[in-house]
């Protein structure tokens, strides 16, 4: 049997399940075999409200994939996002320990938990570090290329570090709801990265860009730059709220408001109402989105500094013409993400249980098949980055969260 990895995206609006398999060929994203979707019940902002409803549609998802691979599904790599996650920069630095000033690996353990013990404890509070990404060592105050300091001789160690933390109830209530559904969790990843790992080149990633997740409730964004993710930060404002304006703006129902707003993104030019307005809404939401993300890129130093742009992937992209809103707001390139995948689910095709795997909103879910399959034995991964940086340090956590299930 090929060995074959399990990724869950459970998001607002739907949860996605793509099962995907290692393929003999050398260098390529895996195979996927298999899909299956649900609409979210029991979730809002990516929280769990409800986890009798989460459950039975983490299950109707489950099945269907199931289905459409013909394999039993007992194990998967879970993503978790929503307004509950958050990043911080952190700074470490120790002396070399040894006498021949050598940098060896305990050292970059030492400096590692030094900038862990540095993480403010406001940010601390009521969360649990997922991920801890080293994003530059200086060795006696110059920088180190290549994030790879060991072997190298000096006096002063230090590194910095991007730490992505996620509500502590909100990952308990997570891990409750998916062991109840029957899946074993082979670990957590935050769903941005996950995307990242499919949606951006290593070319995107190297010379400096910003991933963009529009969903219903929030939006994503990751910072990349240098091969790294350098910041992430998530704004409670999704496509929803463009429904909601809609519905306010035109006096309509909620569920009118929803088909006006999928008709316009299908290119459908008779309606009802004035199409003006309705662009003069649904551009006036947008313009809100891209100046929180534009302020944010202050915030860091990135503000138009970003030669691959903005890339916009999500349920909520499908806007039209978001891309030249996003070039006209944020003086950057843009474009809609694209996944290059082994796969002839991402062709329009169907799978055998109806389920079309075709757009950049299975990014995640399938981010984390990759994450699964390329992740190191000390539980790291270094797929399509050249260098390891995301240590897998949930599985600990999940364990620990498992003892207290009732």
């Amino acid at each position: 049997m090929s060995k074959f990895s399990v990724g869950i995206d459970i998001g607002t609006y739907q949860i996605k399940v793509v099962v995907a398999e290692m393929s003999n060929e050398s260098n390529t994203l895996p195979k996927i075999i298999g899909a299956g979707f649900a609409e979210s019940k029991g979730l809002r902002h990516g929280y769990i409200i409800n986890q009798t409803d989460a459950i039975k549609s983490i299950r109707r998802a489950v099945r269907q994939a199931e289905k459409s691979s013909k394999r039993k599904i007992e194990r998967a790599y879970i993503s978790i996002g929503g307004i509950g996650l958050s990043s911080q920069i952190s700074n470490g630095s120790i002396m070399i320990s040894r006498a021949d000033s050598e940098i060896t690996e305990l050292d970059i353990e030492k400096v590692g938990k030094d900038s862990n013990d540095n993480v403010p404890k406001t940010f601390i509070q009521n969360r649990q570090i997922i991920h801890s990404i080293p994003i530059e060592y200086k060795v006696d105050g110059k920088p180190v290329l290549g994030l790879n300091p060991v072997g190298m001789k000096g006096v002063k160690l230090e590194v910095k570090t991007l730490f992505i933390a996620s509500l502590t109830h909100h990952l308990q209530e997570l891990i409750q709801v998916i062991e109840a559904s029957g899946i074993e969790i082979a670990d957590v990843m935050a769903a941005p990265l996950a995307a990242g790992l499919v949606t951006l080149s290593k070319t995107e990633k190297i010379a400096g860009s910003v991933l963009a997740n529009i969903g219903s409730d929030t939006v994503t964004i990751v910072v990349y730059e240098d091969d790294i993710p350098i910041s992430l930060e998530v704004f409670p404002i999704g496509s929803n709220d463009i429904t909601n304006d809609i519905a306010l703006g035109l006096k309509v129902s909620l569920e009118e408001a929803e088909k006006i707003k999928r008709k316009r993104d299908e290119g459908v030019q008779e309606f009802e109402f004035p199409k003006k307005k309705l662009d003069e809404i649904v551009t006036a939401r947008m313009s809100d989105i891209f100046e929180l993300i534009d302020a944010h890129l202050k915030k860091i130093g990135k503000s138009g500094l970003l030669p691959a742009g903005i890339i916009i992937t999500g349920g909520g992209a499908g806007i039209i013409n978001i891309e030249d809103m996003a070039k006209a707001s944020l003086k950057l390139p843009s474009k809609m993400a694209n996944i290059t995948t082994h796969t002839e689910f991402f062709n329009n095709a169907t799978s055998g249980a109806g389920v079309k795997v075709k757009d950049a909103t299975w990014a995640i879910s399938y981010g984390l098949c990759v994450f699964g399959l390329h992740a190191d034995d000390d539980g790291s991964i270094s797929f399509n980055i050249g260098k390891t940086l995301f240590k897998k340090t949930t599985r600990k956590i999940v364990t620990w969260f498992k003892k207290f299930l009732p």
